[in-house]
């Protein structure tokens, strides 16, 4: 093929990509605000000492509350989504397996209460396991692990940028990104980000279906259960995680009910209260608000 006929066929590609795209966007389901929802939220957040953003998405209505939704936010613990994705890819691409075993070494130990930081040198563990660890106990010392595993923070920013989660970064231990720790820690991102990519997971579209559904499942055991999940029947699929540091909580919920399909995330940052009794003035606030939202869509 003549060079010029090649540029111009890689040329009429394009324009169909890009006429493809902006019609799948003039088709897709239009936001609309539940205002009723909205006001309800807005004076529960009445008089809070600190920063809220909030997203709620209702997948039976397509209907949203959009509250701070694109403020950027330290992750905390959330970020161990963006870590399981990137553990995801790379099994997904061969590069890893889901029950291989790895070899823990004493240099992997992030001080702390870890599980997995109490493992003598040179035990083995299953990626799987170390996964579940991840999620599950939100084990710090088997997140950082599966960071490197999984290409480091600079691969998983990549993936974050293709499924254009712009906002949502991995900050530690990834070159170029120190200014963004000191400023938000292990990680950052919005409600609306966070939101979006647990949507994408619900519907099958993050690496494959299949990786989807693994993902979901893995989501759906979380232990620390005791504030937005512990609003929810114990009878009702939900999917979550949660993190928390001194001065930021946060929590993200899938929740599949009979009547209710939704997904929510709560961020919060300079927090006047930094305690970590149960009394937390953010944890309260995000009991009621899942309390709340559950109320508002099961009825």
């Amino acid at each position: 093929m003549p060079a010029n006929a090649k540029h111009a066929n890689q040329a009429t590609m394009k324009y169909f990509l890009v006429l493809i795209s902006f019609i799948f966007i003039l088709q897709a389901p239009a936001q609309k605000t539940d205002k009723k929802l909205q006001k309800k939220i807005e004076a529960l957040f009445k008089g809070y000492n600190g920063d809220i953003g909030v997203y709620v998405k209702d997948l039976k209505t397509n209907k949203i509350v959009a509250i701070n939704a694109d403020s950027v936010f330290p992750s905390a613990s959330i970020v161990k989504i963006p870590i399981l994705v990137g553990v995801m890819h790379k099994i997904q691409s061969g590069e890893l397996k889901y029950n291989q075993p790895l070899v823990y070494r004493d240099s992997l130990l992030y001080a702390g209460v870890d599980l997995l930081g109490s493992f003598k040198d040179s035990e083995k563990i299953e990626l799987s396991k170390a996964i579940m660890l991840m999620l599950t106990m939100s084990d710090n010392t088997a997140s950082l692990w599966l960071q490197y595993l999984a290409g480091t923070g600079t691969f998983i920013n990549q993936l974050m940028d293709r499924l254009e989660l712009k906002n949502t970064k991995v900050n530690s231990r990834t070159p170029g990104r120190e200014a963004d720790r000191l400023k938000y820690g292990w990680g950052q991102t919005t409600p609306f980000e966070m939101v979006l990519l647990m949507q994408n997971i619900v519907e099958g579209k993050v690496i494959s279906k299949e990786r989807s559904e693994q993902m979901l499942r893995l989501l759906g055991r979380n232990y620390w259960d005791e504030v937005a999940v512990s609003k929810i029947p114990a009878d009702v699929f939900v999917a979550s995680k949660n993190g928390a540091v001194n001065q930021a909580r946060n929590e993200l919920l899938f929740v599949n009910g009979r009547k209710a399909r939704y997904i929510f995330c709560i961020c919060t940052k300079n927090n006047k209260d930094q305690s970590w009794g149960d009394n937390n003035e953010a944890w309260v606030l995000t009991g009621k608000l899942s309390q709340l939202l559950w109320n508002h869509f099961s009825n």
